[in-house]
């Protein structure tokens, strides 16, 4: 595995590296770019190293009254212990510490993450049901938003134009007359750890004073060729009561979320099963 190497020390001279060098991959943590190469090599390949870019908007987390931005080099640990990110998006904190293993998340980045584009990425997943957007940068440092949704185009793909990279993610604050949110990650693998989803299931549900929801993000991963929102499932449980919803009501969102699905047969689960599991966990959320 033989591949050039580029280590930028400034946000100038990234975009410098990216505009000189036609063939090249970025590197992180290399927790999947690695594995990647020695499948694939790629004669005449460079490789961009960020680790040592000093861009704070690059490597930074920063909430405010507009909502949390996210540097694309923000690692899965350092969202998995955020105050900001327990407080108003615990779904976000569940799917980061469901990733790999504690060694793993010290370096596996958001960015690389998103930008493996793999329908079970569990961090995408959150990300999804948070309806957060991508923030894009070009060679000339021009900024471009696309919506997570819109991000990703197929398997492993994603809307990334060549001479483009993922600079961070910015995720929407909670509505303002939210009193409580239901946020969570559900994980169902064929083990207990170190282990890619059989079935995901992230949700951000948004409460007012009388407990009546007022916004709900729904997604699903494992389970269509890219992670889906749940669109009508969410918005069929605006304006009911989160704690008192029917079994009949609970059945319906359940049915709706798995009108997203498209699921395949693999190693690792059927079809059938994966639409099995993901209704019964999308009911089981109000439990």
């Amino acid at each position: 595995m033989e591949f050039n190497l580029v280590i930028p020390k400034t946000k100038s001279e990234l975009l410098v590296a990216m505009r000189t060098n036609k063939n090249y991959r970025f590197a992180a943590g290399c927790t999947d770019l690695l594995m990647e190469l020695k499948k694939n090599a790629i004669e005449g390949l460079t490789v961009i190293n960020l680790v040592q870019v000093n861009d704070q908007q690059l490597t930074g987390m920063k909430y405010s009254a507009k909502g949390l931005r996210m540097g694309a080099m923000s690692t899965a640990h350092h969202v998995g212990i955020n105050n900001e990110i327990e407080k108003h998006f615990p779904v976000l904190k569940q799917a980061a510490l469901n990733l790999a293993s504690t060694q793993i998340r010290q370096v596996a980045t958001i960015g690389g993450n998103i930008c493996t584009a793999s329908p079970s990425g569990d961090i995408s997943c959150a990300l999804v049901a948070l309806n957060c957007n991508c923030e894009i940068i070009n060679t000339s440092g021009d900024i471009r938003i696309v919506p997570i949704q819109k991000f990703f185009t197929g398997p492993r793909q994603t809307s990334l134009k060549k001479n483009e990279m993922l600079y961070g993610v910015i995720i929407p604050p909670n509505d303002k007359n939210t009193n409580d949110n239901f946020s969570g990650f559900v994980k169902i693998g064929t083990r207990q750890s170190m282990e890619c989803s059989v079935v995901s299931l992230a949700y951000h549900i948004q409460t007012d004073k009388t407990g009546k929801i007022l916004h709900a993000g729904i997604a699903i991963g494992s389970s269509a060729p890219t992670i889906k929102i749940a669109t009508k499932a969410g918005d069929f449980l605006i304006g009911k009561t989160f704690k008192l919803l029917t079994e009949k009501e609970k059945q319906t969102f359940a049915e709706y979320v798995l009108t997203y699905a498209a699921p395949i047969t693999d190693l690792r689960a059927t079809a059938w099963y994966r639409k099995e599991v993901l209704f019964n966990i999308s009911k089981s959320i109000f439990e």
